[in-house]
């Protein structure tokens, strides 16, 4: 009998800010366990772990994750409050520097990541032209980082749409999808410990450095924009957006799933993980691998590894 061939693998990393690097620890375990994707698509973070990813600078990325502080994750914040709080040109200049600086021709795997018309709607699948370019559209979370003109188009965070682009990875030619959700603990757990309890910073009962951020424009627990019985009450700015965003991006992705279901689905537990903790990347890039690892019998069995 002539033996079927090897079914192409698709792998969807979904959107979900510093909890992305989640996405680092799940291609770490893949790669342990022999199983390469043929193709990635991303959307949001997963389009910045993914370009590096199809552009073979994984390690290099994993390595720099791993050394990031707050310190460091500040220096690369360049403020803004027009259109968004962040206008990020610094870290995608560090970003073309260090990783990616091609054309999705130049990539070593097929590579695709989505954004989000902000004028129409509409989902736009970036697959052509400048990787850089493409990946600082899809990460263009609202209110956060802001809107990029593209091709004539105004584009925001792709996780408006598709925040696990299965349907992208399928479009790609992929057989078999592997899709990473990272929203499947955020709403209830994240605004627990993130939008009511006191944010801490790793050496105490400080305020964490986001806040003390914030509270320079007026906003936050540390602010005198409110009360100080109103203020002990409500949460700060930075968490009702950011627990909005959740809310929104989890009931999209549950509904993109249902319609478009992955062949396999792991989701990190990384619930506890807040918006811009990205010097929490050791965290996640843990419970990425442990992801697999739950999920290694259903991924064998889907490529017929049985």
């Amino acid at each position: 009998m002539k033996r079927s061939p090897r079914p192409k693998i698709g792998l969807a990393l979904g959107s979900g800010s510093a909890r992305g690097w989640a996405h680092l620890g799940v291609l770490q375990a893949l790669e342990r366990d022999g199983i390469r994707p043929d193709v990635i698509c991303g959307c949001s973070i997963g389009a910045f772990v993914g370009a590096a990813a199809a552009a073979g600078d994984l390690a290099k990325l994993q390595e720099w994750v791993a050394g990031l502080r707050w310190q460091s994750v500040v220096s690369l914040l360049d403020v803004s409050l027009r259109s968004g709080l962040i206008r990020g040109e610094r870290l995608m200049e560090f970003f073309q520097r260090n990783f990616v600086d091609r054309s999705f021709s130049g990539l070593e795997l097929p590579f695709a990541c989505v954004a989000t018309d902000l004028v129409t709607g509409r989902e736009i699948w970036l697959r052509e032209g400048s990787v850089s370019d493409a990946v600082r559209a899809s990460i263009a979370l609202p209110g956060l980082l802001t809107p990029v003109a593209h091709e004539g188009r105004l584009l925001v965070d792709g996780g408006l749409v598709n925040p696990v682009p299965v349907s992208l990875c399928r479009a790609m030619g992929a057989d078999i999808v592997i899709a990473v959700d990272l929203g499947s603990e955020l709403v209830g757990r994240a605004w627990r410990r993130a939008g009511v309890e006191p944010a801490e910073d790793d050496e105490g009962d400080e305020p964490s450095w986001i806040t003390r951020m914030l509270a320079r424009f007026g906003v936050g627990p540390e602010s005198e924009a409110l009360p100080e019985k109103a203020e002990e009450s409500l949460p700060s700015l930075i968490s009702v957006m950011s627990t909005s965003i959740n809310i929104m991006q989890v009931r999209i992705a549950r509904s993109r799933l249902a319609g478009e279901p992955a062949d396999v689905l792991l989701s990190p537990r990384v619930g506890q993980i807040g918006m811009l903790d990205y010097h929490r990347g050791a965290e996640a890039i843990a419970e990425g691998e442990a992801a697999v690892q739950r999920m290694l019998p259903a991924i064998k069995f889907a490529l017929g590894h049985v």
